[in-house]
């Protein structure tokens, strides 16, 4: 007998973007305030589409919501499909899209992993104005509560959606010029940024739990600073793992030093957003989310 061939499935575009909404915000209230449509509403979508697919997209409780593993494998595919819906209908409908978008990210992750993001977003919209702010997390958290920025990446403790949603996973590494400053000091020398900091935050917490005695050497705002202090063999600090720089070393268990977990970078965003602020928060979330499953593999 001849093949039958299978029934083909068209995806539809709203009920990717409402999984893709529950998936980032983890909750079905969150993602349908930002959709503009009600919880149940949501819920209906995402139903309509495991039917559809005939597989579970969603873990579902009452407080938070999360891609199953063929859900995760799907969020990476469904973020492709919905950037190049939306690259197709802005060249043809918001080509002339204008406005002013002010983005705030700490310095060290925009120079790393932001230009390529800025630069795809400045060729889709080239009349948007894009005013980009380095600074601590806590100064861009404050410029948000002040209505300075529309939109801001901020390290943090992993914790779920409950302060924006996750974009990039940020594996940490005990960094210093070599190993000898590992025993040069009676009390263990940290290079690090101004508290509040996450990684400083790290750093004091895992030598604490091996009891381990420490001092602050050196402090810098500045990644350039911190960086500068560690050639100088004035200490050992935590880093992200691609942030290290190549003639520097990094240490770990085999030299006496407690394993690190690893923090997040998250995207959080004002309450009311111009259009032009949300195409950009839409490139955030696919490019960096895309290449963080490239670089990282899914979360452990």
């Amino acid at each position: 007998m001849p093949n039958v061939p299978q029934r083909l499935v068209n995806l539809d575009l709203d009920l990717l973007r409402a999984f893709a909404a529950v998936a980032e915000a983890g909750s079905f209230t969150r993602a349908g305030a930002r959709l503009g449509r009600t919880q149940s509403a949501v819920s209906l979508q995402i139903q309509r589409l495991e039917t559809q697919l005939g597989v579970q997209l969603l873990t579902r409780d009452p407080r938070h919501s999360a891609p199953t593993p063929t859900g995760e494998a799907l969020l990476i595919q469904a973020r492709r499909l919905l950037r190049l819906n939306d690259e197709i209908v802005a060249g043809i409908t918001e080509h002339n899209l204008e406005g002013e978008v002010r983005l705030g990210a700490p310095e060290d992750f925009a120079t790393a992993h932001l230009p390529d993001v800025l630069g795809d977003f400045s060729r889709a919209y080239p009349h948007v104005n894009l005013s980009v702010t380095c600074d601590l997390t806590l100064h861009l958290i404050e410029q948000m509560s002040q209505g300075e920025l529309d939109l801001a990446l901020i390290k943090r403790e992993p914790m779920g959606p409950a302060l924006g949603a996750p974009v990039w996973r940020e594996p940490l590494v005990w960094v210093a010029a070599d190993a000898s400053m590992l025993t040069a000091h009676e009390k263990f020398p940290l290079v690090v940024a101004p508290a509040p900091c996450v990684y400083r935050k790290r750093a004091i917490a895992a030598l604490d739990e091996i009891g381990r005695p420490w001092r602050i050497a050196y402090t810098s705002p500045s990644l350039a600073g911190q960086h500068a202090a560690l050639r100088a063999g004035l200490g050992v600090t935590v880093l992200p793992r691609e942030m290290a720089p190549d003639d520097l070393i990094v240490l770990d268990a085999s030299d006496g030093l407690p394993a690190l977990a690893d923090t997040e970078i998250t995207l959080i965003r004002a309450k009311t957003l111009p259009v032009a602020a949300e195409r950009l928060a839409d490139f955030i979330f696919t490019i960096l989310s895309e290449e963080d499953k490239r670089m990282h593999g899914a979360a452990q």
